[in-house]
């Protein structure tokens, strides 16, 4: 549901959002459901505050129970230290105003329970988002510093598998609480949506993989030159498994050996990349230097 737009930017409210809302709303604590969608929300526009910052396009922001999702242009993802930054914007903005309102409440311009629960809120916020999983703002650094060093297409899954992880423990851990009367039903929505929202991430792995590599291609052919990483492959392995060491922000040629270990041949990376596009992962890189 659209509520509003920002500077440009539309602001959506996910369901599961408005479902939090109502229980708020049934409590009767509304004023701090709305603390919490006040927070959320200056969570999201400092993600895309950063982004922009780095020319990056942000066309609206969905809020959820744990935070939101920035619609913020793909080429973010592609390079690992804009992601980490534009990541680290959210978690960074909600303690920024947690001690803003820890040093109003300590002069005494902003006192009562309504400045206790906006700075306990900033403070889970910005906690919650640093857990290194997928969606989260955590998981998204954890990629960037991840993909260095076993590649996108790896890290991206070991991420996810994370917020998959604790999406499942939220959802035990507040099934428990609730019966036992410690908690309320606001703990399973958010682990419920984590668990949907890192599913979902892993599943988009493949085609954030794919833009990923053929990026590279119009990175190359702008600059005319890009650092280069050579590899050594035997010609009988899947194009699928030479493309897990890939790594962001480097161009890959790879120096084909036969079962003797025997020189073969140079493929590039952007023969990869064609060759991909065109038969899938399954064939061998071996066939790329038969069919050239």
């Amino acid at each position: 549901m659209k509520v509003g737009t920002v500077s440009g930017v539309e602001i959506h409210l996910n369901n599961a959002f408005l479902a939090l809302l109502g229980l708020f709303f049934v409590a009767g604590v509304l004023l701090q459901g709305l603390i919490v969608f006040s927070v959320v929300l200056l969570h999201e526009l400092a993600h895309v505050a950063a982004a922009r910052r780095f020319g990056i396009n942000v066309s609206d922001v969905e809020l959820l129970p744990f935070g939101g999702v920035s619609r913020i242009g793909g080429e973010v993802v592609l390079n690992p230290s804009r992601e980490a930054l534009v990541a680290a914007a959210g978690p960074s903005a909600n303690l920024l105003l947690a001690g803003l309102a820890t040093a109003l409440k300590g002069y005494g311009l902003w006192d009562g329970q309504l400045t206790s629960f906006f700075i306990q809120s900033n403070f889970l916020m910005a906690s919650f988002n640093l857990l290194p999983a997928l969606p989260l703002d955590g998981g998204r650094v954890f990629r960037a510093y991840l993909a260095r060093r076993v590649g996108f297409r790896e890290a991206t899954y070991k991420a996810a598998w994370l917020g998959q992880f604790w999406g499942v423990s939220i959802v035990l851990l507040g099934t428990a609480g609730l019966l036992v009367g410690l908690s309320g039903l606001d703990i399973l929505i958010t682990g419920g949506f984590l668990l949907y929202a890192a599913t979902r991430e892993k599943g988009l792995a493949p085609f954030h993989f794919i833009r990923h590599l053929t990026q590279k291609k119009l990175e190359l052919a702008a600059a005319g030159v890009l650092p280069a990483e050579p590899l050594v492959s035997f010609d009988y392995v899947r194009l699928g498994d030479v493309t897990k060491a890939f790594i962001p922000q480097r161009f890959h040629i790879v120096m084909l050996l036969d079962k003797d270990w025997q020189y073969k041949g140079v493929v590039s990376e952007a023969q990869i990349v064609d060759a991909l596009l065109q038969d899938g992962m399954n064939i061998s890189i071996g066939d790329l230097i038969k069919t050239k």
